[in-house]
This record gives C-alpha cells, structure tokens and sequence, in this order.
C-alpha cells in the first residue's frame, strides 16, 4: 500500500473512533427520549415537517444522481472538465454509497426507535452491535437509508478531491451538513438513533475511499503493464 493510500485508510479508522465511542456511551436511547413518549414520537406524523425533510431531499437527491448520471455521457457545469472515467467513478461512488447502506439495512436486526414498546410500539431495545438478536419489532432499520440520500454524495469527494479541488470542499460540507440534517429529522419523528445517522456517514465515506482506492489500484496496474511493454 502507498504512503497516501495509509494516511486515507488511518484517517478513516480515526473516523471511526468518536463513533465506537458514542456507541459504547449508550447515549442512543436516552437521547430518543428527548423527543419521544408513550404515545409515540409528536414530529412523527407532521405532514409538514415529513414533506419538508422527507420528501423534499428523497426528491432532490435522485434528481442530482440522475444529473449526474446524465452528465457522465453529456457533462455539463464543471463535469466538463472531468475525464469520463472520473465522471463515472464520481457516479459509481456515489451509488455504491447509498446502495451499500441499504443492503446492511435489509440485513440489519435492529428496529426505529418508534417501533420500541417505550414509545408506543412493541419491540424492546437491541444494540445493533447485537448481531442476530431479534428485539421483538420489524427490524431493517440499521443503518440511517434516509441519511444517505445526503451523506452518499460525500463518496464523490475522493473524486473531485483530485480533479477540482475547488468544488471538493464545499461538495463535502454541503453533503455531510444535508446528512446531519437528514439524521436529525429522523431522530426527531424516531425513526432512527443518532448512531444510525453517524455509520451513515462513515459508510458512505469509506464506500468512496474504496473505490477510489481500486481505480488507482487498476491505473497503477495498467501504467505498470504500458511500462512494460515499452521496455520490452
């Protein structure tokens, strides 16, 4: 592995650090508290709130997957000064992410906070560290699916990092501040634990480091195999 392949693979173990810690405090129950009771989460069934912070962003973030899909045979903006192979590992990521979230959610034990008998429903809470333990409710809710539709564009920044180092920072902040919003709406009408909302974010994360570590991987292999042909 190289040097720069290290350092992006340490920072996102050290990522992953405050998230364990969070996990081990337990804080995930108690904070759904905050906005939770026996009669179930108020923000659940607000129909403007969920249109808003549901609907709206679910809305919005097909149609900038399809622009960008769009924009890998046709690139429009500043896609036009991306190589098509960029454009389509910027796309690539960027699927890979939210697909990934929600097949680990379809695995997943764990059931939403208003599905707990505390809050209404009929479940018991289960760590979703409890792998195979079944808590009594519907499950399928590890980890946050709507928080990827925000937090699966923060794949693509190992992409622009290398070609438009200008657009990569705000990319960045932009996906992982809509994600946080995401996250906390969903907390809020209990439909996700904040833990949900921050392996979200590293999963997407780290979906994009590796596939932007397998597309240099194949370049280098590929330079090397040229190397070789020359010198022979």
């Amino acid at each position: 592995m190289l040097p720069s392949s290290r350092r992006r693979v340490a920072l996102t173990l050290l990522l992953l650090v405050p998230i364990l810690l969070w996990d081990v405090s337990g804080g995930d129950l108690p904070l759904a508290r905050l906005f939770g009771t026996a009669q179930g989460f108020a923000w659940r069934h607000d129909p403007t709130f969920g249109f808003l912070l549901h609907a709206v962003p679910r809305a919005l973030s097909t149609a900038c997957v399809l622009a960008l899909v769009w924009g890998v045979w046709r690139p429009w903006g500043p896609l036009r000064t991306l190589p098509a192979a960029d454009r389509g590992q910027l796309v690539l990521s960027i699927v890979l992410a939210m697909l990934a979230v929600q097949a680990l959610k379809r695995l997943a034990a764990t059931s939403c906070p208003w599905d707990l008998a505390e809050f209404g429903g009929v479940a018991v809470y289960v760590s979703h560290w409890d792998w195979g333990v079944w808590d009594q409710g519907p499950g399928h809710c590890f980890p946050a699916g709507h928080a990827s539709a925000a937090f699966g564009f923060v794949a693509g920044w190992w992409v622009l990092r290398r070609k438009l180092p200008r657009l990569a920072l705000p990319w960045l902040c932009a996906a992982l501040i809509s994600g946080v919003v995401l996250g906390w709406a969903q907390q809020v009408r209990g439909a996700h634990y904040l833990s949900h909302t921050l392996w979200t974010g590293w999963i997407c994360w780290s979906v994009g480091l590796l596939v932007e570590e397998a597309v240099q991987a194949r370049r280098r292999l590929r330079a090397a195999g040229v190397t070789n042909l020359n010198g022979t």
